[in-house]
């Protein structure tokens, strides 16, 4: 068939409409097999959509509209040919594999090359200038084209860069990140995402008995012990070791004894796990989002740092699919990374528990009668009192802390070496 009919694939189960985030092609673009054309979002994660053919693309759908799952968002006319020279070239911008082609096709024609438009005119339109899913975030997180270093073709700002000058952080000092003195206002209309958020936070504070108890924990153990074996860990098993490692392992540890804290209310019925998979918080460029670490209570220390370093790679990239952040049984969010002193996080549906870190000070505590300055952290558990009772609440988080102020229990259940070589 000479017209393909691109339609929005199923995002995962019970999803039945997403929004068109974004469209990568305009209409009469050429666009090559499997180039990623549109950006759709669902109440979940981002999708990309590619096309299934090439060809010249006719867009239906335009951006911001709701459409559903199976829906017919373009066409691709397959009999268009593709155009010559660099003008093809410069419409292909999805993919690194497509900037290797260019390359390619480059040197097997350099006499089009030659014939082509001079290079200071496009260069003079393209540089400085963000690609449409690049411009999408930097709309939407106040990002101006001053502050991103391009590296897109003739100067063109990429989705890539974009990120990376969000990873790096601004100063005060930067253009734009000031206030203007204007009196203006705009509206932006929430992404799909952003308000399935919005309404499950609001449905647990409505139908959760949500309690949060408190404690502190000396992070001296686990500080002294990253110092003496980063090294070894990172060499060893080409992951850096972090406190996000220790915290999940404790947790695992912890919710062994406290099966309530990992469980979940399902109608009339406590649905007990008998696996720990635990979601952790992290913050991207379209929200907070919770990857989950499937079997965490089977995973050695290094297993678990690295698939929570692959996950949170694929959250920040906009990678992530909605199955791995699906049927998390508890949740670790770090508020600490921004500065965070106390807070009490709010319950990830439909689990009964929370765990917040927050930062690390040097504060004076009381150690065998002498004032002494110790790095401490605030822990924060957030619970759903109709499920958990506040026993299994506290000793659930005093268990948490007192593993992580003595590290060698996490690998004996909880119990210290000497409590297994005597049978206690």
């Amino acid at each position: 068939m000479p017209i393909v009919e691109i339609k929005v694939p199923s995002p995962g189960e019970s999803i039945s409409e997403v929004e068109i985030a974004s469209w990568l092609k305009e209409d009469g673009d050429y666009v090559f097999l499997d180039e990623e054309i549109c950006e759709v979002d669902s109440d979940k994660a981002t999708l990309a959509i590619p096309a299934e053919q090439a060809g010249v693309i006719k867009r239906i759908a335009a951006e911001g509209d709701v459409v559903q799952v199976g829906q017919v968002i373009c066409t691709i006319d397959t009999d268009a040919k593709a155009p010559e020279g660099s003008g093809s070239e410069s419409k292909k911008e999805g993919s690194k594999k497509e900037e290797t082609d260019k390359e390619e096709k480059k040197e097997e024609s350099p006499k089009k090359k030659e014939e082509a438009p001079a290079p200071k005119k496009q260069e003079s339109y393209a540089s400085g200038t963000p690609s449409p899913a690049a411009k999408k975030m930097m709309s939407e997180n106040g990002v101006s084209t001053n502050q991103v270093k391009a590296t897109g073709k003739d100067g063109r700002i990429t989705k890539q860069d974009v990120l990376a000058a969000m990873s790096s952080g601004f100063s005060l000092g930067d253009a734009g990140q000031s206030w203007a003195g204007g009196r203006e206002q705009h509206r932006e209309k929430m992404s799909m995402l952003r308000r399935k958020v919005a309404e499950r936070l609001v449905s647990v504070k409505n139908e959760m008995a949500m309690l949060t108890t408190f404690n502190e924990v000396n992070m001296k153990p686990i500080m002294d012990l990253r110092n003496q074996y980063k090294s070894k860990f990172a060499d060893s098993h080409g992951i850096n070791l972090g406190f996000m490692g220790f915290f999940t392992k404790a947790v695992t540890e912890a919710l062994y004894h406290y099966p309530a804290v990992n469980a979940m209310i399902d109608g009339q019925e406590m649905v007990f796990h008998d696996y720990c998979d635990i979601g952790i918080a992290v913050s991207s460029p379209k929200g907070l989002m919770v990857p989950v670490v499937r079997n965490a209570e089977q995973m050695s220390l290094a297993e678990i740092e690295a698939e929570i370093k692959r996950l949170a790679l694929k959250a920040r990239d906009g990678k992530i699919s909605i199955d791995e952040m699906t049927g998390g049984t508890f949740t670790i969010t770090n508020g600490g990374v921004f500065g965070s002193m106390m807070s009490t996080p709010i319950i990830n549906p439909p689990q009964s528990a929370i765990l917040g870190m927050h930062n690390i000070v040097d504060r004076a505590v009381v150690e065998d009668g002498q004032i002494v300055a110790r790095p401490m952290m605030y822990l924060a558990l957030s619970y759903d009192h109709r499920i958990i009772d506040g026993k299994e609440s506290v000793s659930f988080l005093v268990k948490v802390k007192n593993m992580l102020e003595n590290p060698s229990t996490m690998l004996f259940g909880g119990k210290t070496g000497e409590e297994v070589l005597l049978g206690l």
